[in-house]
């Protein structure tokens, strides 16, 4: 397994099987499952529950199996994040000089924002060469999302993503704005009173209704979202339920080997004993 961990305060922790730690915690568990590989997620999570379990902490053990496996999007997000990557930092920094562009009505600043924010997109979609046409598109998604919400930002710094992202409430990021300051008035540009506010009304229209089409959209995805989540957490419950229910088979297994054992025992001292009884002599 290939663990990229990421620099800063996290430099004590190592590669390896999280079920060799000794007294783990669950945020040193949780780190170090979500900076190893997805493929052996379940795996090395069914041994750190294992290992908490053993050691007497069974809350520890339940909060560990109800870790969510990371989609292959997220992954990629993570192992951006605990690799510390400039990209991402400045895109998750992005979103707060953006809002307060949009805030102020600073059309030139919030281009030029949104130009750097593009420029950084594809800076990270280069580094994922090796990811599905499908996973490129839900990491691109992931990524516009961490631009528009500061706590989903937060999350994917830490390397803590588990799923897909979606924004909801950053329409204003493709939304025209106009510049605060007033347009100077040029003869070559003057126009009777009536075909301005007709031009304005027609703007105002298209506004609308591109906003009226994007929030339909938004819902819409939004639901899809929620379904997919639903059935994601439905899946990683059933795989929980199952680790469980594997456990308390081997440990039955184990306490019928034992039964067996001690019965085979018990039969051969019976059989002695029959046997004194019968030749005495």
């Amino acid at each position: 397994m290939t663990c990229t961990l990421r620099a800063a305060s996290r430099s004590d922790y190592s590669c390896g099987s999280v079920a060799d730690v000794a007294t783990p915690d669950f945020d040193t568990v949780a780190d170090r499952l979500y900076a190893g590989d997805p493929a052996e997620f379940v795996t090395e999570r069914t041994a750190a529950a294992g290992a908490a379990k053993s050691a007497g902490d069974a809350e520890l053990a339940r909060r560990i199996r109800a870790l969510r496996k990371p989609t292959a999007a997220a992954a990629f997000v993570n192992r951006l994040a605990r690799a510390d990557s400039p990209a991402l930092r400045e895109l998750a920094e992005l979103g707060a000089r953006l809002r307060e562009a949009h805030e102020q009505l600073a059309g030139t600043r919030l281009r030029e924002l949104a130009h750097r924010r593009a420029d950084l997109l594809r800076q990270i979609r280069r580094e994922g060469t090796g990811l599905s046409e499908s996973v490129a598109r839900e990491v691109e998604q992931t990524l516009e999302a961490i631009v528009a919400d500061p706590e989903l930002a937060r999350i994917a710094l830490a390397g803590r993503l588990t799923a897909k992202a979606h924004q909801e409430a950053d329409q204003w990021l493709s939304l025209p704005v106009k510049e605060n300051t007033r347009p100077r008035s040029s003869e070559k540009d003057r126009r009777p009173a009536s075909a301005a506010k007709e031009q304005r009304q027609r703007e105002q229209r298209q506004r609308e209704e591109q906003r009226r089409r994007q929030a339909k959209a938004s819902k819409a995805r939004a639901e899809a979202e929620r379904e997919l989540v639903r059935a994601q957490r439905v899946a990683e419950q059933a795989d929980a339920r199952v680790t469980d229910l594997r456990e308390r088979l081997t440990e039955a297994e184990d306490r019928a080997a034992r039964a067996a054992d001690e019965l085979a025992k018990a039969r051969s001292a019976f059989e002695k004993a029959d046997q004194a009884v019968e030749n005495p002599g």
